[in-house]
């Protein structure tokens, strides 16, 4: 059985390698990082023989439980389909014991895994040469079996409660999500000043990863090398326990499945629903679907997304020469961004043609439009705010000012989309048509679009003064004030932007007629 598994596993392998030549060429592409990336890693591994043996430690530890809860989240997050799925041998009649072990067996010969060896052996080869004794060849070995267990649930998980494959979109979803908690982290950890010694939250966060599942083994050699035999023992039973029971788990999730029916797989979609598919069945969720495949598709919006962070950094020059000291100029561009963010969707039934008049006509109500047209900038927005705000305060050096431009962003961002939602009802103006140039603007007749356009920005930046002020203080002075900033910001953004729905979502209704009648006006 074992042979049968270690032979089908190793024909896939083959096979990626003889595929079509474009396949080929990924795979072959896809090996050469892997192995870059594996050699550059073993040798940061390798350095850290000239740290300290408590920054080894921290080091090891964050690294190792960042690389277990990414074996156990790989499949999952991806979404792709499992080569050693165990309902593709229920045809073989074998109990799900055998089964359970000859796909452990088999995982092994896969590149991430192989990966992953590679790494182990050179974090057993520090730990020797630091004197960790047989703990250098347990706590790798130990973390490494974890992780392999890890992923085998993990794919049993997903499979168990995931079904058909997922959308692109699905998928994309989820990574944004980990780039929203991972990137301001790494950030974070990254700009810690080490000096001659671990900083506290790096040490803390160490010490507390060492007793749980994901960390315990890579502390083992750290432990045997500090002499602390209670921490030692304690580490040794935890990773022992994990990878019990996580083999415990992977039996029943084999038995599970050859007990069950296996769902009918689409791979992965590429002409289906889309955004539909991800959505609420719901109104709001058909519009946010529609409006998320405009705003990824048509060039329209893509270049006006592109001009605002440009126009944000070129906006710093000026306050460079003027000799604005630089760690005050980076918090400039991120408040820029947010007001501009919150005011692209200020014009957005105009470029919806067909779409306004299938929205009224179906009779949808006005809330559901309104918040369905701000999905998109708010699933751009967020990410792009959770990302730029670690890295900007991290070019500042000071995390105290965290809540104060934390604050402002969200002031100006939120207001903007409020106040977005009722002037895009109530002061429409022509666009470019759909497949034109994005800078070729029709000729207008009146002031409706500057007054929509003045509302919006000016409008943002009143609410959002006092905001400002109390973060000006913040930065200026007084760190303490970014709370008030913190708060401030959130309350105010979540009050506009509660009222501008409500508001839009009125105007919208009354003003069906004459939304009508600029869109044939209009196009």
């Amino acid at each position: 059985m074992v042979a049968h598994v270690l032979r089908l596993r190793l024909a896939l392998l083959v096979g990626a390698l003889r595929g079509q030549p474009g396949e080929r060429a990924r795979t072959i592409a896809g090996l050469v990082a892997v192995v870059a990336g594996v050699a550059v890693v073993c040798g940061g591994v390798f350095a850290l023989g000239a740290v300290s043996a408590a920054a080894a430690f921290v080091v090891a530890v964050l690294g190792g439980s960042a690389v277990a809860i990414g074996y156990a989240l790989a499949s999952p997050v991806s979404g792709t389909a499992d080569q050693l799925d165990p309902r593709r041998f229920a045809t073989l009649g074998l109990g799900a014991r055998p089964l359970a072990g000859a796909t452990l067996l088999a995982s092994l010969v896969s590149v991430p895994m192989l990966a992953l060896a590679a790494v182990s052996i050179a974090i057993g080869l520090m730990w020797a040469e630091r004197g960790a004794g047989p703990a250098a060849i347990a706590g790798p070995l130990l973390g490494f079996l974890t992780c392999l267990v890890l992923a085998r649930v993990g794919a049993g998980v997903s499979a168990a409660i995931g079904g058909q494959r997922r959308s692109r979109e699905l998928t994309g979803l989820f990574i944004l999500a980990l780039l929203v908690v991972v990137v301001p982290v790494g950030v974070f950890f990254a700009s810690l000043d080490w000096g001659d010694q671990v900083p506290s939250q790096l040490d803390a966060a160490a010490q507390i990863l060492s007793v749980t599942p994901v960390g315990a083994a890579w502390a083992l050699p750290g432990a045997a090398v500090a002499g602390d035999t209670a921490a030692l023992w304690t580490a040794l039973a935890i990773s022992v326990a994990t990878i019990a029971a996580l083999v415990v788990a992977w039996y029943g999730l084999v038995a599970r499945a050859l007990r069950t029916i296996d769902r009918p797989s689409l791979g992965r979609e590429r002409g289906g629903m889309g955004w539909f598919s991800v959505t609420p069945g719901t109104p709001g969720g058909a519009i946010a679907a529609r409006s998320l495949t405009y705003w990824l598709r048509d060039r329209r919006y893509g270049v006006n997304i592109l001009v605002v962070p440009v126009a944000a950094l070129l906006t710093t020059i000026p306050l460079l020469i003027a000799g604005v000291p630089p760690e005050i100029v980076a918090l400039v561009p991120v408040p820029i961004v947010a007001l501009f963010f919150g005011w692209l969707p200020h014009n957005d039934l105009a470029y919806d043609s067909t779409a306004v008049w299938l929205h009224i006509a179906s009779g949808v109500r006005g809330i559901s439009d309104r918040i369905g047209r701000l999905v998109p900038i708010l699933v751009i927005g967020v990410p792009t705010f959770a990302i730029a705000i670690p890295l900007v305060i991290a070019v500042n050096g000071r995390w105290a000012h965290l809540p104060a431009l934390a604050g402002v962003t969200i002031s100006l961002f939120l207001a903007g989309l409020g106040l977005s939602s009722i002037s895009s009802v109530a002061t429409p103006y022509a666009v470019s048509r759909p497949g034109d140039s994005p800078f070729q603007q029709p000729q207008r007749t009146g002031s409706a679009g500057v007054a929509g356009q003045a509302f919006v920005m000016i409008g943002s930046l009143l609410i959002s003064a006092p905001t400002l002020w109390w973060a000006w203080l913040a930065v200026s002075g007084d760190p303490s004030y970014g709370l008030a900033a913190l708060v401030a910001g959130i309350a105010t953004g979540l009050l506009v932007l509660g009222i501008g729905l409500a508001v839009g979502a009125t105007l919208f209704e009354r003003r069906s007629g004459a939304l009508m009648e600029f869109v044939e006006a209009a196009y």
